[in-house]
């Protein structure tokens, strides 16, 4: 009898067919991933590509996007740092108060007397402070983001408007109201008022922060999975309140490039912002369950949000119409976000 023995068929070998699968899954585009990655910036392109059909004489301007650009950079900056309260997850619902208390604490500042170097780093710390307060009942006294920074919605606003006692306050003319004022003609290079400019570099900054850094790494942690998070050494509570009082911090500056605008302090401005801000974060890719999120895709959802509120007004839609519209735009964010979540477990 021959010692000779047969070698076996592939299609014998247990876990074979497992293996092949495996292999053609991994050779095969991920097109659901590519379309998550890309759906923003094409839905912007949706965006800007309808209104422009519809009103090419008035939105596909450079006049106009350049406005498009002015309105960004409030509602861009803001949302910097809810980014990284969602992919931690978390949530504040009190950025439109933080921003508005910031505009009245620079304008009282500036109608003292005070350099407006100083002025914008008193309307920073003001909205770190607050910041500061709301990570601290979150963390130390265990309270939920939502009711906690429900509260601060109203009380931040409440403290705004004691501060202005219910009134607009108006400062003397800075440099500071030149942030957001279309380039001169000395200053044409710029292409864009430097307030933008400014939201770009906090971006790339925050980008690169959230990449390659402990700190970025522990804020997707913390929001994947906190328990996990604290027994892999992440010191969760005061990652937490950094976060918090970072992202507040962006708010304050948010206010700075709003008083710019209005060149004035308003403590009844930039009401319902905080639903802007949430919706660019959520249609740029973030996940409301937290882990998730990216600065490029935060920054495209903020242009859209701002190319449909000037895309109503150039079709002169009433403001009842644009606010439906905006829940709208809002409600489809959730739901794509839930969409994403369930495609992805």
């Amino acid at each position: 009898m021959s010692n000779m023995s047969v070698a076996p068929d592939v299609k014998e070998v247990p876990g074979a067919e497992v293996m092949s699968a495996r292999s053609v899954a991994r050779t095969r585009p991920d097109w659901r991933g590519v379309l998550g990655r890309l759906g923003p910036l094409l839905g912007l392109l949706a965006v800007v590509g309808l209104f422009s059909t519809l009103r090419p004489q008035t939105f596909a301007t450079l006049d106009n996007a350049q406005l498009i650009l002015l309105q960004t950079a409030v509602v861009g900056t803001a949302a910097l740092g809810m980014t990284m309260i969602i992919i931690s997850g978390g949530i504040d619902l009190s950025v439109g108060s933080v921003v508005a208390l910031c505009t009245v604490s620079i304008a009282l500042l500036l109608a003292k007397g005070v350099p407006a170097a100083l002025a914008v780093g008193g309307g920073i710390l003001t909205g770190a402070l607050c910041g500061l307060v709301t990570g601290v009942l979150i963390t130390r006294m265990k309270l939920s983001p939502f009711i906690v920074t429900l509260g601060m919605w109203g009380a931040v606003r409440g403290a705004a408007k004691g501060l202005a006692n219910e009134q607009t306050v108006q400062a003397p003319t800075t440099w500071l109201n030149s942030l957001l004022n279309t380039p001169g003609d000395g200053q044409k290079w710029m292409l864009v008022p430097a307030g933008v400019w400014l939201m770009v570099a906090l971006a790339l900054a925050v980008a690169v922060m959230l990449r390659y850094t402990r700190f970025g790494r522990h804020i997707f942690a913390i929001g994947s999975n906190e328990q996990t998070a604290r027994l892999c050494g992440v010191a969760v509570e005061p990652t937490k309140l950094a976060i918090y009082i970072l992202a507040a911090a962006f708010a304050g500056v948010a206010g700075l490039l709003q008083f710019s605008y209005l060149t004035l302090g308003d403590p009844t401005t930039a009401t319902g912002m905080e639903l802007d801000v949430i919706a660019a974060v959520v249609i740029g890719g973030a996940s409301l369950s937290g882990g998730q999120g990216s600065i490029f895709g935060t920054l495209v959802g903020a242009l859209i949000m701002t190319s449909v509120a000037n895309g109503c007004t150039k079709m002169e839609f009433p403001n009842w119409v644009q606010e439906i519209v905006t829940g709208g735009i809002i409600i489809t964010a959730v739901a794509l976000d839930r969409w994403r979540s369930k495609a992805q477990a």
